[in-house]
Formats: structure tokens, sequence, C-alpha cells
């Protein structure tokens, strides 16, 4: 096939790994073309689509021959919707994978040649584990409501009745409330636009009570007839416990405006974590995955082998979900969380179960810590995907606890923090344990313990 080096060719490529967004990974001529919905061992025909003079992306035209890891989706749409980025891969392989990428992260970012990567933690069932779907909506060119998952790297909606991957109890919403919309006539959201009402429709349920939550995300609180239609949901679905609607007008990506209102029963549902009754909100941020979360908690036990004296702090504290269960084997947890709305529903969590050995503080993180009057035994980091401040690894440095347990939800900024963390030998790495949170798509959480 020649040098072919430009977009519309076809070249013949085997696929020798997999990068850290998903993709393929093959060589031609030295150069590196990324393919999606490939797999280590396939053979393929593929059509470049973007060409680089050192890179390319491609699209399968025809599979050769396929790798002994590739297995047949569950998900008719697996290969159109962003939403999952592996269906086709066998789950043992992505275990083994998703290990390795923290292993490379720790190497090339971190510069730890010599660190074990414990093999990752996971629960069985690598489907229908999600306890929360938020899907955009939209019109198709025949005007039919449409609630689903967008193309990767698009604004482009693939139509959902049902996705594999979340909880089995919510698909006998998706269709019927579309259906509902449609009949109502209420306005969708267009970007472009920036016109029209609807925007999301977020599901979510509480995996050990089975409620149901129901929440539209509209740029107007003026939807006729909205009351009427939540009595009539809850009515038609038995464990549908509250129907609300969120208000966000802004132009942004973010799915949740600032103000939510109950429109019929309950704004929360009910989850058992750990032996602990959690209430979420519509917009909280709790663990996608209740049975993976209670792994690395349990690890995290383990690990720090509690006695009972103990004063932990937890950094990025959410709405209590380790705070809480930490508590009950210590003697005090401090929260930290700059959201306020997270402190009070942390608070609120604390009093239904009775916990009275934990303080909240809601504000930021770095700031936090330097006002604290005591020395924790144990500090917990559980950042977001952009890792920690740098302000806020200072502040470990100059507080000096015994131990630190960094919770990460991204190898990169794991691995950068550790760097930091770890120079001029103030902590050493004494455990790397990955735990997949997110079966089918290539995130991987990861728990760290850091002793002086």
């Amino acid at each position: 096939m020649g040098e072919n080096w430009q977009q519309g060719n076809l070249i013949e490529i085997e696929i020798t790994d997999l990068s850290s967004n998903g993709d393929g990974v093959g060589r031609f001529n030295n150069r590196v073309v990324f393919v999606p919905d490939t797999v280590t061992g396939d053979r393929a025909i593929v059509r470049l689509t973007r060409v680089k003079s050192k890179y390319a992306r491609g699209k399968v035209q025809r599979l050769l021959k396929p790798s002994t890891y590739r297995i047949r989706p569950r998900c008719i749409v697996a290969d159109k919707c962003g939403g999952c980025q592996w269906q086709h891969i066998d789950y043992e392989y992505q275990r083994e994978v998703k290990r390795q990428q923290v292993i490379q992260a720790l190497q090339r970012i971190g510069g730890f040649t010599d660190i074990e990567v414990k093999p990752i933690l996971y629960n069985d069932d690598a489907l229908n584990y999600r306890n929360k779907s938020n899907y955009p909506l939209a019109r198709s060119t025949t005007g039919q409501v449409q609630a689903g998952y967008y193309r990767q790297g698009s604004h482009q909606l693939v139509n959902l009745n049902q996705c594999p991957v979340q909880d089995a109890r919510l698909h006998p919403l998706l269709a019927e409330i579309k259906q509902d919309i449609q009949q109502r006539g209420w306005s969708i959201y267009t970007e472009k636009r920036h016109q029209g009402k609807l925007r999301h429709l977020s599901l979510r349920i509480g995996r050990r009570t089975g409620e149901i939550l129901l929440t539209l995300v509209t740029t107007n609180w003026q939807l006729e007839g909205i009351e009427e239609q939540a009595k009539t949901w809850l009515q038609n679905y038995p464990q549908l416990v509250g129907v609300c609607l969120n208000q966000n007008q802004a132009k942004t990506n973010v799915i949740f405006g600032q103000e939510t209102r109950t429109i019929a029963g309950k704004g929360y549902v009910r989850e058992i974590f750990a032996g602990i009754e959690l209430h979420i909100l519509a917009e909280t941020f709790f663990q996608v995955n209740t049975e993976a979360a209670e792994l690395l908690l349990t690890k995290i036990e383990d690990i720090l082998d509690l006695q009972g004296g103990e004063l932990i702090v937890d950094a990025y504290c959410g709405v209590g979900t380790f705070t809480l269960p930490l508590a009950r084997k210590v003697k005090q947890v401090i929260g930290i969380e700059l959201q306020p709305s997270s402190i009070e529903q942390a608070q609120c969590n604390a009093d239904i179960n009775h916990i009275n050995n934990v303080t909240f503080i809601a504000g930021a993180v770095e700031k936090s810590l330097q006002k604290l009057e005591v020395k924790p035994d144990v500090i917990l980091l559980d950042p977001p995907r952009k890792g920690c401040d740098r302000a806020v690894i200072d502040t470990l440095l100059n507080l000096k606890p015994s131990r630190i347990v960094y919770v990460s939800c991204k190898p990169a900024t794991l691995a950068r923090d550790l760097r930091l963390l770890c120079q001029s030998a103030s902590y050493q790495v004494s455990l790397v344990q990955p735990v997949d949170f997110f079966p089918q798509t290539t995130h991987v959480e990861c728990l760290v313990l850091l002793q002086q």
C-alpha cells in the first residue's frame, strides 16, 4: 500500500497497544496511528481520518484478524456512543491495561521505577453498575425527543432506550419519559441557538434501596403541566420517590445549575453505603459505582489498621461518603469540602446516622488545612481529576501527618502529586492499589498509601 500518509487513504496495520484515552495504537512506517474501537492484537484495514507529520487518527474499514481480547459488545450503539470506549474488549484484559496505565504514569511522570502496583480490585459485574445517568436531550430531524450520550469527541447525540452499564432498574423509565416529554410538547434546548427549555434528563438510583430520583434540567421553571406529569410519573413507577427541576440558563457544558426544586415526592434518594444511610440529592457528587467505592473503603480501613484513637482529616470529603464510615472506627474525623451545599448534606448525613465525632468545614482544602489547630494522624485526599493544587501539597509537607492516603481518579495527576510529596524523602509510597470504578471505560481509580 506504499507510503499512503494522506487523509482518506487506506493502510493495513496491527494494533500493538491501547492509549490512555482508550484508542488502539499501531505503527505505520515508524509513525503512530490511533484507531478507536480496536484492541491489542487486531489486524485491520484503516482509513486515515486526520493526518499529522508524526501521527494520525484512523477508522477501521475492515477487520482482517480480530484480537483474542476482542468480544461482542453488549450494546448495539457501542461503536457510536461516547459513554463507553471498551465494550468490545474482554473485561480481564481491560483491567490489566488499566493497571499498566497506572504503572506507566508512575514511571514516566512520577519517576518511580520500582514501585509494585497491585492487581486491580473489581466487582464481578462489569455491566449494570452505574447508579446515575445524565442524558442530554435533543430532537431528531423528524421531531422526536431523543435522550442519550454524545458521540466521542462531538456533540452529536446517539439516541438510547437503555444502557447496559447503568442500573437495569432505570431502563423502563428512559423510553417512556421521552414519550411523555414528546406528548407534553415541552421545547428542547438547542446549544447552537441557546433556545428551548429542556437540556438534560437525570436519573439516580440508590443501589441498596432501589429508590429512584428523576430530574429535568431546564432553562426555565415554566413547564406547563409539570406538577400533573410529576404526580403521574410517581404513580406509574413505584420505585420513583421524587421528581425535581434544576434550572441552568448558562451557555456551558456543566449539566446542573445552582437551584433545584422538588416538584413531587422528595428531593433525594437514600443509599446504604458501608452500613451508613446517605441522602443524595440530584446534583450531589457521589461515586457512580457504589460497590466499587465500598471495595475501596474496605481497603483503606485494612491498610490503616485503625486502633480507635486516631484523628483523620478527610480532604475533598463531599457528602461524607468516606468520612462517616471511617468515623465509626476512630476518635474523630474532620471533613473539608469547598462546596457549602455538600457540607450541609454531609452534616445532614451525620445526623441521620447519629454520628457525633465528625466536624465538617466548608472551604478550600489548603486554607482549611493551614488553620487546623490539631495534628492529624492520617490525611485522606480524594481530589478531582486535576489533582491537588500545589498549595495543598506544600501545606501537607508542612503539616507532616504520619500517613497520607491519596485516592485518585487520574493516574497522570496522581503521579505528578506523588513526585512532589516524595521529593527530598519526605514521604515514601508503601502501597499502590488500583480499583475499577468504571468498567467498559478507560478511567481507573487508584489508592496510594504514603508514609514518612
